[in-house]
């Protein structure tokens, strides 16, 4: 459900470089790595509020835009909502490219997989999405094209996400996003969340820490196995490898 990995990747794309950029390769793959303390995705954790292994693999024609992608986290909520498995898998693919020379766009297609949640509902959900850019700002919406995430009569549900990650000099982006996710005749399971973080590369890796938010209702988002709230406000830490 997504991804630290890609907000240094927008904090990349939407930069503002006074030097000319290095020649990049036609086909680009690319892999990534990443440890995080509490696996937070729209500010709800999916790990009990604690630690998570991650990693992926990207696909870029540079000269098209197109990309395809598969990223993978070790979870725990599906467990809680009296399923198995530990894992979750999204597979995304799309489209990047320029509206004008300031106005960048991004869409595509995303399903997040759980194997064998066994759910009275599957949590396996297909999102499509899209976005624009501008300078270091975004505005994004995923619509769901299935039930999402295993709420029973939620397809067309929705969230729109708007953020910035900001040049701070020195290596360090200031990275600032806001959220509201609708959940379709769930209203209890509906919700704003925000975060306020710092990314730094350290060259070896790059470092995040993010203070984490949401508005989310206590009973529809609190663990069965240790009764904690799930979007309660907390620092989340990262430290992820992209090569």
């Amino acid at each position: 459900m997504k991804k630290f990995v890609l907000v240094a990747a927008l904090a990349a794309v939407f930069s503002v470089h006074a030097e000319e950029a290095a020649p990049v390769p036609d086909n680009a793959v690319s892999f990534n790595v990443a440890a995080v303390s509490d696996y937070r995705y729209r500010g709800i954790s999916q790990t009990r509020l604690q630690p998570a292994l991650q990693g992926g693999v990207d696909y870029v024609s540079n000269p098209t835009g197109l990309y395809v992608g598969a990223w993978a986290s070790t979870i725990k909520w599906i467990k809680d909502a009296g399923g198995d498995g530990n894992l979750e898998l999204d597979i995304y693919a799309g489209k990047r490219g320029q509206v004008t020379a300031d106005v960048a766009y991004d869409v595509g297609v995303l399903t997040y997989v759980y194997a064998s949640n066994a759910l009275p509902v599957s949590a396996n959900t297909t999102e499509v999405y899209g976005q624009l850019g501008y300078g270091p700002a975004y505005v994004k919406y995923s619509h769901a094209t299935t039930n999402l995430f295993g709420f029973a009569d939620s397809k067309n549900s929705g969230y729109v996400d708007v953020g910035a990650n900001i040049d701070a000099g020195e290596g360090w982006t200031v990275n600032l996003h806001a959220g509201h996710q609708d959940v379709k005749h769930n209203d209890a399971a509906s919700y704003s969340d925000w975060k306020l973080g710092v990314t730094r590369d350290f060259g070896v890796v790059t470092g995040a820490l993010a203070l984490i938010g949401t508005n989310a209702q206590e009973s529809a988002y609190t663990s069965a196995a240790n009764g904690k709230f799930l979007g309660k406000t907390a620092l989340q830490l990262t430290v992820s490898k992209v090569f």
